[in-house]
């Protein structure tokens, strides 16, 4: 009996396999997350890449898909986004949180998971919902099951914040307002990180400093001491933890405490990125978060000078590339339009990185950091989460805006 199951299920598995048609992609070059490569092809099945390299005559497929002029590139990994926040020139951020109902916050987000898939990103890192509790884990969820299309989710939920330190704020000091994300500190942050992954997030994110010293200053939040521990308890339950750090001493405590990633980074000086390489800490810079609220500030971008906090995150940027310090591609979209997410490949070009590094970050890189082994890279075994543009991006960082197709797990959601 043993046996007889033992073939039939073999059998299945065999079956199954060969109504799975094998598909040809025949682009002019591929990016297969680390080297630009001619004459390549990639040949899927089902949900996987079954061979990456030069056409050969022995390799057969059931159909062909050409792609004359493209380029082919793992599906984009975008490493700080916000689903549930729409840009602050259509409705400022105190106002989406106090104003706005969770109803109509989770539309948006639906709307923008798939305007961000059909951009090319097929995996996303969303750090925290800003006021609309664990949403995310249920849009994720949603993605999952096939209700709506939109990238693959890594979800932040509440996000963490120290008590007394974050918004919305009112004048009137004995108002209740909803917080952009969950207060804690002390002894209460083990529960807090334990209940956060009760309720399904994927990682933690805190703030390690914010807006609340003296005249609205940005000042660090938690201790040391209280990051080890948000991170001790976090990496039992297999979650990394990301900092939300523009201030040189917060940054230092987020790196001392033993977080991954770095958010923003802004007053990271020469001292700073070295302990972050020595640390093995990456930083995602989002650059073209600062950039659009200068612009909605006034700013008329390429007309008048660079205010001084651009110059300044300019000479950081350097300083942090010159360091050797891993760079996340993360433009901590939802402060500017979902779909718009390359904005933050051209300003890195822009700021100094090749146009190949940045391709690497927004898919090898991020895979890595992030601890998907089977995302951002074309090659056998892999999930089939691949895109192509027009262009040559290693060349003209630009073509990036010139998506032509979209495949996420074998799933065809984008084709021209």
């Amino acid at each position: 009996m043993k046996v007889f199951l033992t073939i039939v299920l073999i059998t299945i598995f065999i079956t199954g396999n060969a109504q799975q048609k094998a598909i040809l992609l025949k682009p002019e070059r591929v990016f297969d997350g680390v080297e630009m490569h001619n004459d390549w092809v990639v040949i899927l099945k089902g949900n996987l890449i079954l061979y990456a390299g030069p056409q050969r005559s022995t390799i057969l497929s059931d159909s062909t898909i050409s792609m004359p002029g493209q380029t082919l590139l793992p599906g984009l990994i975008e490493g700080h986004s916000h689903l549930f926040l729409h840009p602050y020139n259509e409705t400022q951020w105190n106002d989406q949180v106090l104003k706005e109902s969770r109803v109509e916050r989770l539309i948006r987000a639906v709307n923008h998971a798939k305007a961000t898939l059909m951009a090319g990103f097929t995996m996303v890192r969303d750090l925290g919902t800003e006021g609309a509790g664990y949403d995310d884990v249920g849009l994720k969820q949603s993605i999952n099951k096939g209700l709506t299309p939109g990238p693959r989710m890594v979800v932040a939920g509440r996000a963490i914040v120290a008590t007394g330190s974050y918004e919305p704020k009112s004048d009137n000091v004995e108002s209740n307002l909803i917080k952009g994300a969950e207060e804690s500190g002390g002894n209460d942050l083990t529960t807090t990180v334990r209940n956060q992954i009760g309720h399904g997030v994927d990682l933690i994110k805190i703030y390690a400093d914010y807006r609340w010293g003296l005249n609205n200053a940005s000042a660090p939040t938690f201790s040391i001491d209280e990051i080890k521990n948000i991170v001790e308890v976090a990496k039992t339950a297999g979650r990394p933890v990301a900092a939300h750090a523009s201030t040189k001493e917060g940054m230092r405590r987020a790196i001392e405490g033993g977080v991954e990633t770095i958010e923003h980074g802004d007053d990271g000086d020469e001292e700073i990125f070295k302990l972050m390489k020595s640390r093995s800490v990456a930083l995602c810079p989002t650059l073209a978060a600062g950039d659009a609220i200068s612009q909605y500030a006034g700013w008329k971008k390429g007309i008048e000078p660079e205010p001084e906090h651009i110059r300044l995150k300019r000479k950081s940027f350097e300083i942090a590339l010159k360091a050797g310090v891993t760079i996340v591609f993360g433009g901590d979209v939802g402060v500017f339009t979902h779909g718009d997410n390359v904005r933050e490949m051209e300003m890195m070009v822009d700021y100094g990185m090749k146009p190949l590094a940045v391709l690497q970050s927004a898919t090898s890189v991020n895979a890595r950091i992030f601890h998907y082994d089977n995302l951002g890279l074309i090659k056998a075994g892999n999930l089939a989460d691949i895109i192509s543009v027009t262009g040559n991006p290693s060349i003209n960082i630009t073509a990036m805006h010139k998506v032509n197709f979209v495949m996420k797990n074998g799933v065809i959601y984008l084709s021209k």
